[in-house]
């Protein structure tokens, strides 16, 4: 309880509050803009918030982090493009009802649905990761060795359409952590006599390297350029108006939360599943669902509730046992290790002010979001087509050796990051995506922890693999991994299921016509 009061009184502090309102605005900007991500746009920031304490620090990154998923709701709706991956879904109902006229009914809808599932699942994440901390104290080596080997079974989630590409990857990722000196015996290895490369490959640079410069890169191989957004006329009352039609499906907006939090709670998911998912939903259980896709609110709503709670669902792994639930998670995990704080019980123990803190932080930004993203609408709709590309790369590219250079100082993590961009860069281009990299660098050295130590243990108890697999929770884990890395293969078998019993229904209608 005093963690819980102090955490309140420190958020409603003003200088907090402006740095939410700060991140906020800047990650709707952030989001409204094709090309650039939630991720990038945290791994960008990080760097930058070095100085700070660390509760200006979150509070800050957690701003854009809700930000910059709703903001990509800006650019699905007025030039039907994506700010970001999350947005994917309202594209389907919003670019359509803009196309009508309604650009301003559509962002009204984004705003109120966004913020009413953001606080969803903000509040998940308040209920669920204390207790889950408090049972990751029940962790020795061998559950978190099996934990990471799930956690590097999601690989096989987030790369759906060549599983084996993800595993590369993953791998590679895995490689690229061993570099530097060894977790337990302090050997230094793959260091190529290089001062450098002794402490191993810095996140934060490896991050804005293969986060940031293969968007730079990409958008000048292919001039990206924006279509002529669709007129956006503010209208008065339009709040009200649209916040009773909204009021009227509060099951929609109850269920898509629901949903976006816990496809965000699963490491790998991220928040373009979970908007996906819920429109699939919203579509299925309709009664009226020849509408969706001619710029239907029942749309808009169910993609925007679900991928902004997925926020606070993707927060809960990573606070609770150090497994980002989704790539700009997986950021904020590599500023909560630069400011020293371990995900796990002692966040909510020896940091638990701090914590609770950067979890009320949330909440504010979800209210926050409610005015600030209609009062930014005119604004960002203009951004998502004034800025060219020629301005826009070099900036992003400058703000990136500049936050690389921050972390410590150093030349040498500029050149990791150049180094893991053009990886990042060439991996895209023969398919390869960013995603499974990042898991293995960021898990590999827990894994590799766990597993000497475990080994260690099962040697001073004479049985040195047995200890891997008689202890309750690693069997759980095992379970868990074995149907982790299973699933895609059960999804694709449901699906071809699902097509041949599609087909035969179909077989006989066709040979009925052709009889008649």
């Amino acid at each position: 309880m005093p963690s819980l009061l102090e955490a309140l009184l420190t958020v409603g502090h003003p200088v907090n509050l402006m740095l939410v309102a700060l991140g906020v605005g800047a990650g709707i900007v952030v989001g409204a803009l094709p090309g650039l991500t939630a991720t990038m746009a945290i791994a960008l920031l990080v760097p930058f918030t070095f100085g700070m304490n660390v509760v200006h620090a979150l509070v800050l990154l957690g701003g854009i982090y809700c930000g910059a998923i709703y903001g990509g709701s800006y650019a699905a709706i007025l030039i039907n493009t994506p700010g970001t991956p999350a947005a994917i879904a309202t594209t389907f109902d919003g670019f359509a009802l803009a196309k009508k006229g309604h650009a301003y009914r559509a962002i009204v809808v984004a705003t109120i649905a966004s913020a009413i599932g953001g606080l969803v699942g903000v509040a998940f994440l308040l209920f669920l990761a204390p207790p889950l901390a408090r049972a990751s104290l029940q962790f020795g080596p061998p559950e978190f060795f099996w934990l990471t080997v799930f956690g590097l079974t999601i690989i096989a989630t987030i790369s759906p359409r060549s599983t084996v590409k993800g595993l590369i990857g993953g791998a590679l990722g895995l490689l690229i952590g061993t570099i530097g000196i060894a977790p337990v015996d302090g050997r230094v290895r793959y260091a190529f006599r290089t001062i450098a490369l002794q402490n191993g490959i810095t996140l934060i640079p490896a991050l804005i390297g293969l986060f940031c410069l293969p968007e730079i890169l990409d958008m000048i191989a292919s001039r990206f350029h924006r279509e002529t957004a669709i007129p956006y006329r503010p209208q008065r009352h339009m709040l009200r108006r649209v916040w009773r039609l909204v009021a009227r499906k509060p099951w929609l907006l109850l269920r898509s939360s629901v949903i976006g939090t816990v496809i965000g709670i699963i490491p790998g998911a991220g928040a373009n599943i979970a908007g996906m998912v819920s429109y699939n939903e919203a579509v299925r259980v309709s009664r009226k669902p020849h509408e969706f896709g001619e710029g239907s609110l029942e749309g808009i709503t169910a993609s925007e509730a679900a991928n902004n709670a997925g926020v606070g669902g993707s927060l809960v792994p990573l606070l609770t046992l150090g497994i980002p639930g989704a790539p700009p998670a997986a950021v904020l995990l590599g500023a909560l290790l630069l400011k020293g704080m371990r995900p796990g019980a002692e966040l909510f123990t020896v940091h638990a002010s701090v914590t609770y803190t950067f979890m009320f932080s949330l909440v504010v930004a979800n209210i926050v979001l409610l005015p600030l993203g209609i009062l930014l609408g005119k604004g960002a709709s203009k951004v998502v087509t004034g800025l060219p590309t020629t301005v826009l790369a070099p900036l992003v590219f400058f703000l990136s050796v500049i936050g690389a250079f921050a972390i410590q100082n150093n030349v040498g993590d500029v050149y990791v990051m150049l180094a893991m961009g053009l990886v990042g860069f060439l991996g895209r281009r023969v398919g390869f995506q960013p995603g499974p990299i990042v898991l293995g660098l960021i898990l590999g050295a827990m894994c590799e922890q766990g597993l000497v130590q475990s080994m260690l243990m099962g040697r001073a108890a004479g049985t040195p693999v047995a200890i891997f697999f008689t202890r309750p929770i690693s069997i759980v884990l095992i379970a868990l991994t074995v149907l982790s890395a299973l699933w895609p293969v059960l999804a694709r078998v449901r699906q071809r299921h699902t097509r041949d019993e599609a087909a035969a229904h179909i077989h006989p209608i066709v040979e009925e016509k052709r009889d008649d």
